[in-house]
């Protein structure tokens, strides 16, 4: 076990985790008390109703919400008080709902924003590599973003974080506007992300029943409170996802 700052203790192959969260909109609290950890090379998902404080805790974690009480910890160390950006530059990979890109540039000057400090070798196999996983995009390199279609964006969107291949990434909603048809592609390449590239994942995703094929670990969410940690095979029981939503 490694000892952390404010006593706080660790597994050493724990990538994320956050310690007693409390965090409010305004003077309405959000969170209560939240506590969760991601080890390296995992999935694991948030799960709750809506409202519940999901998307949150996310927020927390990449630093564009500031806790009221508690303590977020990224490889050992104590990230509380860095500014979203050092916590990017850590190794933190946001995907926001609907999918962050530049509209007014195109796929390539997209990819090119997010790898703008990548030395060439490192810049070319970065490109080939979210080319073979997005096939789509690299058909499209001169087309304009804001003219893509929404799977198309979310491909972007994930393209521009993964150039600079963070240890961890944070999903909020990946495939919400998606066609039904769309959504368990978007899964596969989450699926693909992690065992390709090695890179953790906290997930955040209104399909549920898609979200646990590929999680180890769920995390069970209401009214900003961890209620329960599960594996995905004991959640198959829609009792148990009942209670989490309606009870």
């Amino acid at each position: 076990m490694d000892t952390l700052e404010n006593g706080k203790s660790s597994s050493s192959d724990e990538i994320l985790s956050i310690d007693n969260i409390h965090a409010s909109y305004y003077k309405k609290k959000i969170l209560n008390g939240v506590s969760i950890s991601v080890a390296n090379g995992e999935i694991v998902s948030l799960i709750g109703p809506n409202g519940a404080g999901k998307s949150t805790i996310l927020k927390v974690i990449i630093g564009t919400l500031e806790p009221r009480e508690g303590n977020v910890f990224f490889l050992n160390e104590n990230i509380t008080n860095l500014p979203p950006h050092l916590r990017v530059k850590r190794g933190i990979g946001y995907f926001i709902q609907g999918g962050e890109v530049f509209g007014n540039l195109t796929v390539m000057e997209n990819l090119q924003m997010g790898g703008f400090d990548l030395s060439k070798p490192e810049y070319k196999g970065r490109l080939d590599e979210i080319f073979g996983l997005f096939p789509i995009l690299a058909g499209m390199s001169s087309k304009r973003a804001g003219l893509l279609s929404g799977g198309e964006r979310q491909a972007l969107a994930l393209g521009i974080i993964l150039m600079r291949r963070p240890n961890l990434l944070l999903l909020d909603e990946p495939s919400a506007g998606l066609a039904p048809s769309l959504v368990k592609q978007i899964i596969a390449k989450i699926q693909r992300i992690n065992a390709d590239f090695g890179i953790s994942i906290l997930l955040v995703e209104q399909n549920i029943r898609e979200a646990l094929k590929i999680t180890k670990r769920v995390y069970l969410l209401k009214n900003g409170t961890i209620i329960g940690e599960e594996k995905p095979e004991n959640l198959a029981q829609e009792e148990t996802l009942e209670e989490v939503f309606f009870d």
